[in-house]
């Protein structure tokens, strides 16, 4: 009985592997995804060399000069250097200040996503695998805090903790994580009835290890398209909070607070000073999307053969 569980548990991780490989050639051969992770690759890379790369650091007030400010794309500065996206009011290098607000944006967004996926995943397979009154109250929590929008539950928490990247990150976990729990808990209640579940706990294996070593990796492919849609929700959050003034402080690199700053200049002909951030925060959103959209097609069991 021990060598059928051990030679179910390698057919199982055997299985897991080949299906990671075979996703991965597919993201690969589909073009819309390929062009998705290639934004993606540019982004994070632009984004972790920003304090090498950028002309300018556009929160270090030594270096701006306020004369410099609203400067159209392209214009020299009195130092001769130039600004290509030009400056926004303050004087900062828009090109500088986008690649600090991505690296914000990222930080952010994957953070948040990976710590309530986490929390998610762990109430999910409880839930899941303990049943009952266990069950019944886990999904009551994740039923309540789904009714509630999550940029609600988001502006009443900052406003409550105030501004900061730490807190923003507290209260996108706070609005994500439901949604994992519910995702994981559908799968795993239709893997704990399969055969190598049966023969774990024949192998007298602790409850952890199954949840965690057995079923979570066959509850994967699902959460992985849900976590890809939510880190870009979570980035289209938190510059939604930004613009509106309530989630990180002006002293903080944001692509929200940088639409926000030039939001009163695009009737006087000031175009730059929002669209350029704007632009590149739904080409980041795009990008992600695109892998998502890519992820749920081939991880869709009523597409394979």
């Amino acid at each position: 009985m021990t060598s059928d569980s051990v030679h179910t548990r390698n057919v199982v991780q055997g299985k897991a592997h080949s299906a990671f490989y075979h996703t991965a050639r597919a993201l690969l051969r589909n073009k819309f995804s390929l062009c998705g992770l290639i934004i993606l690759g540019i982004a994070i890379l632009l984004a972790v060399l920003a304090p090498w790369i950028s002309p300018q650091n556009p929160y270090d007030l030594s270096q701006l000069d306020i004369m410099d400010g609203r400067l159209k794309p392209g214009t020299a500065s009195m130092s001769g250097m130039i600004y290509w996206l030009g400056t926004d009011d303050q004087g900062r290098d828009l090109l500088s200040a986008i690649l600090y607000g991505m690296r914000t944006s990222l930080l952010v967004g994957v953070s948040s996503a990976l710590i309530a996926l986490t929390i998610g995943a762990a109430l999910g397979l409880t839930s899941a695998y303990a049943g009952g009154k266990t069950d019944a109250l886990i999904m009551r929590v994740v039923d309540i805090q789904l009714s509630f929008p999550p940029i609600l539950i988001a502006l009443i928490l900052l406003a409550v903790l105030g501004q900061g990247v730490d807190k923003i990150i507290l209260a996108l976990i706070v609005t994500q994580w439901a949604y994992y729990a519910r995702t994981v808990r559908g799968s795993a209640l239709l893997e704990r009835r399969k055969s190598y579940v049966d023969a774990a706990r024949s192998m007298a294996l602790s409850n952890p290890r199954i949840l965690f070593r057995h079923i979570l990796p066959n509850c994967l492919p699902p959460l992985i398209v849900v976590a890809t849609m939510r880190i870009a929700y979570a980035i289209m959050l938190e510059a939604t909070l930004s613009f509106l003034g309530i989630g990180l402080p002006v002293t903080e690199p944001s692509l929200g607070l940088l639409i926000a700053n030039g939001f009163d200049y695009l009737m006087s002909g000031d175009y730059w000073i929002s669209v350029f951030p704007g632009v590149t925060l739904l080409v980041l959103i795009v990008a992600i999307n695109l892998v998502g959209d890519a992820l749920r097609d081939i991880l869709n069991p009523r597409n394979k053969d």
